[in-house]
């Protein structure tokens, strides 16, 4: 059997287990614990079941399964339901996660409810730019000062896509003033490694020591949009380095295999980081050494960071947390999802 099938089948198997172990019918989410034991969800995680609609579209891309796009709307009810009625909210990367997540089920359907809902939620995302630090998206309404690569870059990817679909010249020149700022203020300028904020005590320091697959991802998805809209080589130059930098830190020989982020949001990283090198291997396919690493990785999860029920652990050496985390589960599911998409897909040797 071809080695893209095995995965797609690895890929639709863990969509299933997935939705068997998390699902919560009366609430229309994912419960964000299994075993949930009742109060799992008494502090709802918005920015989750953003990407909880992103790995249900990767399923949809993989299959054109509509069972997916009706389990997107039923995500969309309970996350409104769960944050007042609206899907607006204090923390602004985690609207952008949010619309990002949308435009793509728009582009799926061209159903113009969901490009109201990108549209609501850009307007709002767009106030977070202040003069606190020279510019920048801040973090969140109730802290303008702080700001981070979690905020900013995927600001830059979302303004990017809008432009390249609707073609309002406004939205390509925020992606670009975001772009910008970001790489001034928090990419290291010798290496390309992200670092992840400044300011967020209101001294003015930046994070160094915050070290997340996070920020790479993102920013290597910011500049793979804004090489798509200009063909400036530039922009590709930059995503290719921090990736490179970023799988030599995070992935070291022997083995390749990524370390476990940590519990809660942290379970959430490595998913986002691999999505984006799987768009940069689209585009620059040679990249071999980010490819196995990929597949390593991936053999790693569904071999040893997968149990009897499918539930998946945050280090993908394993083992299985007793408790796991809607966002590890996620992580690893977008992890094989990426890996099932990559064309003419190979063993991980």
């Amino acid at each position: 059997m071809a080695q893209q099938m095995i995965w797609g089948i690895r890929a639709e198997t863990a969509q299933e287990e997935w939705i068997y172990n998390f699902w919560n019918e009366q609430l229309g989410i994912m419960n964000q614990m299994e075993p949930c034991e009742g109060t799992c969800n008494d502090h709802f995680v918005y920015w989750w079941h953003a990407h909880v609609i992103d790995a249900l579209a990767d399923g949809f891309e993989r299959s054109r399964n509509p069972r997916y796009l009706a389990r997107i709307d039923r995500v969309i009810e309970g996350v409104k339901r769960l944050n007042g009625d609206t899907l607006l909210h204090n923390y602004y990367d985690d609207m952008e996660w949010m619309a990002l997540a949308l435009l793509r089920v728009y582009d799926a359907t061209k159903l113009a409810v969901y490009k109201d809902h990108v549209m609501n939620l850009w307007e709002s995302i767009k106030t977070a730019w202040n003069g606190h630090c020279g510019g920048g998206m801040a973090w969140k309404k109730d802290q303008l000062d702080y700001k981070n690569t979690p905020a900013n870059a995927p600001a830059s990817i979302l303004a990017a896509r809008l432009y390249q679909r609707f073609g309002d010249t406004e939205d390509f020149e925020w992606a670009v003033r975001i772009y910008r700022w970001t790489k001034e203020n928090l990419v290291d300028p010798q290496t390309g490694f992200v670092w992840d904020g400044m300011n967020r005590l209101g001294d003015g320091k930046i994070d160094y020591d915050w070290e997340y697959t996070y920020c790479q991802g993102v920013w290597i998805g910011a500049g793979l949009e804004l090489f798509a809209i200009t063909g400036d080589t530039a922009y590709l130059s930059d995503a290719v380095r921090t990736a490179e930098t970023a799988t030599a830190r995070f992935a070291p020989d022997p083995g390749g295999i990524m370390a476990d982020e940590g519990e809660d949001d942290c379970g959430l990283f490595k998913g986002i980081f691999v999505r984006y090198l799987r768009d940069l291997l689209r585009i620059r396919p040679d990249l071999h050494p980010i490819r196995r690493m990929l597949f390593r990785n991936a053999e790693a999860l569904w071999n040893r960071s997968r149990n009897e029920r499918g539930l998946i652990g945050r280090s993908w050496q394993g083992p299985v947390e007793p408790k796991v985390q809607l966002s590890a589960q996620l992580s690893g599911l977008m992890l094989l999802e990426m890996v099932a998409s990559l064309p003419n897909a190979a063993p991980s040797d």
